[in-house]
This record gives C-alpha cells, structure tokens and sequence, in this order.
C-alpha cells in the first residue's frame, strides 16, 4: 500500500506540472486562436523552448514547489514556513540566480532553473512585497484570484487530520489572496487529493470521493459566506460531466479559470470527464479561452493524485523543466 500511496503523491506533483506546462504555452490565448495555431483539438504536446528544448513550468508549479518546502520544515508553525517559503519564491522573481546571496537553508533556491519569472500573478507578487501574510481572519486583499488554489496540492500529502489539513490550505492560500473564493477552493481541492491519495482503495471511483469531499468539506467552511456559491459551481462541473455536450461548451459554462473557484470547477468537470485518462484530463483543462495554466496544473494535480505517476505517460515527464526537483521533491513526502 505505500508503494500505492507514493505513486500517487508523485503522481500529483508531476501531473500538476504537466498540466501547467501544456497550458502554459496557451494561457493568453483565446480558444480560436489556439485552435487556429495548434488545429482542431487544440494544443495537445508540449511546446518546446528553443533555448532548452524543455516544457516550461509557470509560476504555478514554481510557487507548488515552495509551498512544499515550506511544508517540509520541522520547526514552528507550518504556515509560517509557507509564507517564509513563498517569500523566497518572490526573491526568485526580482533577483537572477548569480545575484542571490542566500543562507543555504532551502534546497529551491539553489535551483537555478526556479530563477525564471513566467508570468507570476500580480495579487502574489503585491501581497508578498508588502511583508504582511494574510489569513483567514485577517484578509489581506479582496482578491479571488486563482493563485492561491493552484500552488496548495502539497498540503494533501500530510498524514494530519483531515480539517486540519484543510484548513492549513485555506489559510496558506489566504496569505496571498484575502476573499472568501479565493481561499475555500483550496480547502476542497486539498481535500479531494488527500482522498484520491490516502483513501483510495482502487475501486473507488473519482466521482464519489469528489461528492464526498463536498459533503465533508461544510462541517468546517460553511458558516462562511460565498461557501454555498462555491458549492453550487462545483456540483455544476459533476453534472456538467456527465452530459453528451463538448468540452468546451462545458468549460465555458463554468468560467475561464481567473478566479479559485472557476478553476476548481473546470479541474473538477476535466478530471471527472475523462476519468481513466490523464493526458485527456489535461488536454480538456487547457483547451478554452481563459487561465490554461492553471487550470492545467489542478486538473492535473486531482488526476494525479488519483490515477497515480504510472498513469502519465513518459513522454510528459521527459522534457518536462525541472522534473528532477518535482520527483525529488515528492519523495520528501513518501511514506
């Protein structure tokens, strides 16, 4: 069972910077002009730098990779080292690799491939500059912005308990982006992976421990407003997976991804959808005219976590940029 269990937290970390690296190459562009580009499916390989010959990882995986290391740390408060993480990610965003001059304490930043800025969200960066962390109860922001959700998958490889856990990402989403969307689907998403990763026998379809998460996930959010609205946008994704109707058509009838909640709900309607099927999932969650990276990399990241790393195709993993600090990363938390 922990050879189960550690291919499914591989799985996460590197189905999320699949899904991040596809959409990343697309994640300005409308869905016309990606089909137009890429023909009738849309993007569905890697587009390669010329300067590397890798997939780029946007700030997505970047910043999942510091919330990880932040999670690894022994001392203090766990979303103190998130935070204390995050603000060595912003230092990779405003400094080359030559000029840092670092303390040797994080692994990450002795990654010279982490020294890249691609595209970071501006709510990120201007929460991180202002040396104050938000939280659940002390909002530092009214944004909603989808860059909270898509930087928590780590949270879920904790053995803690379950509201916990939960809360922990909300509160390390909260640190960046204050509205109630923009921490809540972090809550639900770290739910649904840790369930994919620790209570999935093999038998269990996605489906049910998705409508479980939903159900779970109120005995500690729902006194908080907007809780019912992401609610409703998520049962809509289950629903939406189920009918005869194009992706895109569904996609569109969820959002774009900019805001937590739309991305969750396009992760959640993509993974369901094609079930079974990772490159699918991924394909699907970028293809449409709105945030493909990010709603690449958590469809990635519930798709992951559920099928497992022996699901994704090597050709994901191969060209994929900084893939030996992912796998390195998520065998930190094996158990």
């Amino acid at each position: 069972m922990k050879a189960i269990i550690n291919d499914r937290i591989l799985g996460c970390l590197t189905g999320g910077a699949a899904g991040d690296a596809l959409g990343y190459a697309v994640e300005f562009s409308g869905y016309d002009s990606i089909i137009s580009e890429y023909g009738k499916d849309g993007i569905t390989a890697y587009s390669l730098s010329a300067a590397s010959g890798k997939a780029l990882i946007s700030d997505d995986t970047q910043m999942t990779l510091f919330t990880a290391e932040g999670l690894l740390k022994q001392e203090g408060k766990k979303k103190n080292n998130i935070y204390k993480s995050y603000l060595n990610w912003f230092k990779t965003q405003n400094c080359s690799f030559e000029e840092y001059e670092g303390d040797g304490k994080s692994h990450l930043m002795t990654q010279k491939e982490l020294f890249a800025r691609r595209a970071p969200g501006l709510t990120c960066l201007s929460a991180l500059a202002s040396n104050n962390a938000g939280g659940v109860y002390n909002p530092i922001n009214n944004s909603k912005g989808c860059g909270g959700v898509m930087r928590v998958a780590p949270i879920a490889f904790l053995q803690c308990d379950a509201q916990e856990g939960d809360l922990l990402a909300a509160e390390a989403s909260a640190i960046t982006h204050g509205h109630n969307l923009g921490f809540l689907p972090s809550a639900l998403l770290v739910h649904i992976i840790r369930k994919a990763i620790y209570e999935n026998s093999g038998d269990r379809s996605l489906k049910e421990i998705i409508t479980e998460s939903v159900e779970q996930i109120g005995t500690q959010f729902a006194a908080f407003e907007y809780f019912d609205d992401m609610i409703s946008l998520v049962q809509k994704s289950v629903s939406l997976s189920e009918n005869g109707k194009s992706d895109i058509e569904n996609i569109r009838a969820l959002g774009e991804g900019w805001v937590a909640e739309e991305t969750l709900a396009i992760a959640v309607y993509c993974s369901l959808r094609h079930s079974g099927d990772f490159a699918a999932t991924i394909k699907a969650a970028v293809n449409h005219s709105g945030d493909s990276d990010s709603t690449g990399a958590v469809a990635g990241n519930i798709a992951g976590a559920y099928l497992g790393d022996a699901a994704i195709g090597a050709h994901w993993k191969d060209s994929l940029e900084c893939y030996d600090i992912i796998k390195t990363t998520a065998e930190k938390f094996y158990v």
